[in-house]
């Protein structure tokens, strides 16, 4: 090429006009250019990888969150459920004391009336003991 050229003309001892000055001036830009060019690619490529490491780690926080938030939804779940039994045994067995207290209850209401009827009765029967002591008399 051009710069092959000029280099010939410098091993020959020949002098140099200013084009060819500026033809190896040239060649040596465009081979920085070149290696340059070759040092973004491979830095793309690096990039590149990155970006897809980033994406892989980012995926694998996403399904770690999201397996996460299913755990804790199941969890909650099933917390739930446990409350809700709980709260429903309490209500029963609130509902089987209240029966029993009622039972029981209705059941001194019931002996206070038979007790009531036996003081009634003794009473009755102390009238009828103190006639008869003064009948007797």
């Amino acid at each position: 090429m051009a710069v092959e050229h000029v280099l010939s003309k410098i091993r020959e001892g020949k002098k140099l006009s200013t084009e060819d000055v500026l033809i190896l001036y040239l060649g040596t830009v465009v081979s920085d250019l070149r290696e340059v060019r070759a040092d973004i690619a491979k830095l793309d490529s690096r990039i590149d990888e990155t970006n897809k490491r980033i994406d892989q780690t980012n995926q694998r926080i996403h399904d770690a969150v999201k397996s996460l938030y299913t755990r804790i939804d199941e969890v909650a779940k099933s917390l739930s459920a446990r409350i809700d039994d709980t709260n429903k045994r309490i209500d029963d067995l609130a509902r089987s004391l209240t029966a029993r207290i009622a039972e029981t209850n209705r059941r001194i209401d019931e002996t206070n009336k038979r007790i009531d009827a036996v003081q009634t009765t003794l009473l009755e029967i102390q009238k009828l003991l103190i006639e008869l002591v003064k009948s007797r008399r």
